[in-house]
This record gives structure tokens, sequence and C-alpha cells, in this order.
């Protein structure tokens, strides 16, 4: 097996922890217009109350829109959506209206004012509960108040990846999806046949 080898910089350190699954924030902005932001840094933290955390850079037009109305879609995009999501996270809602540009397609929410992205697998309706600054960032715990799926591609058990794959953000404009499974052994069949 390989040893362990220190990293000149701790520049891009995130990157061991990626890839990691990409969702976007839909937000309300204090403009009265919609923005849209892919957010990689993202994680659910509880499940009473169900609860997702998401880390926004305090220099994004996101973080100006939460701060003003703190309520957001948490919306899961298909592999299809690769090129929409990346071109959503180069240019700043402060400049483009990018639900016009990027065309995206919205509907209501029933839990929250801002609306669902009607092309991704999953929408989370969340409203902010909490929030910390930890160096440039703001991490925002968002308190789930409804979840929705896309009918026939989410089972008890999580996605059906025979019928779709989610967007895992690895670095820049490369993403991966969701390869095969591996299924861990029990410790009553480890105990039967040790390693």
């Amino acid at each position: 097996m390989e040893r362990f080898v220190r990293l000149e910089s701790m520049e891009g350190f995130y990157r061991t922890l990626h890839p990691s699954l990409t969702v976007v924030l839909i937000t309300k902005c204090p403009n009265g217009r919609l923005n849209a932001m892919p957010a990689s840094w993202n994680m659910p933290v509880a499940e009473e109350p169900p609860s997702v955390a998401v880390s926004v850079y305090r220099g994004t037009y996101t973080f100006q829109c939460l701060e003003h109305h703190p309520e957001a879609t948490i919306n899961v995009p298909h592999s299809g959506l690769a090129d929409v999501v990346y071109w959503l996270g180069s240019v700043s809602g402060k400049d483009v209206d990018k639900v016009s540009r990027f065309g995206l397609r919205l509907e209501p929410s029933e839990r929250v004012s801002v609306p669902r992205w009607s092309d991704a697998v999953a929408s989370l309706e969340a409203r902010v509960s909490s929030k910390m600054d930890v160096g440039e960032s703001r991490v925002y715990a968002f308190e789930v108040l409804a979840v929705y799926v896309k009918e026939g591609l989410y089972t008890r058990w999580g996605y059906d990846f025979s019928k779709v794959n989610l967007l895992l953000h690895g670095a820049g404009r490369t993403f991966y999806l969701v390869g095969r499974s591996v299924r861990a052994r029990t410790l009553s069949e480890l105990t039967s046949s040790p390693p």
C-alpha cells in the first residue's frame, strides 16, 4: 500500500474531500429577482429537525440574497444539467438574471416563497435556522420544511441510479457521476469468513 505524503500547500485542500454532490440554491434577492448558485459544499446535519448545511462565500450575491430573505430551495440536478450548473457558477446574479439567461424552469413551492427548479430530480424547501462564519464563508443551517422528488427516480433507500445520475463536483468544470456500488459485509459475515 502507498505511504502518505504531505501536500506542500493547503491551497485546494478541500479537493481531498471531492467529488461532492452538487446542489443548486435558488434564493430571493434584494432587487426582487431570483438567483441560482451551485454549491458542492453541502451536507445533511440533523434528522430532527431535518436540516442541511451549505457553505456560501460571503463575497457572493447569494450571500446577500440569503441575508435579505432567509429561505431557499436546495435543488439536486441530474447529470444532464452539467453545462447549466457550471454556467450558473460562472457569472454573478448581481450582474445577470441567471434564471432568464439560462432558461431555468421554475414551479411554485408550497412551504417557502422561493420556487423549485422543475428540471431537478429533487428539491428541498428550506428556511435558514442558524448561521456561522468560518473563514471567508458563512455556513447556513437550513431547516428542511418539505422535500419533493421526481416520481420513479427515488426509493426509500435513495436514488435509483439505473434511471438517473447526479453531479458530483470534482474541480473547475469537471464533474463525476455515481459509478458502481460496493456493499459492505456484516459483522456476522466477517466472523464466518475472516479477511
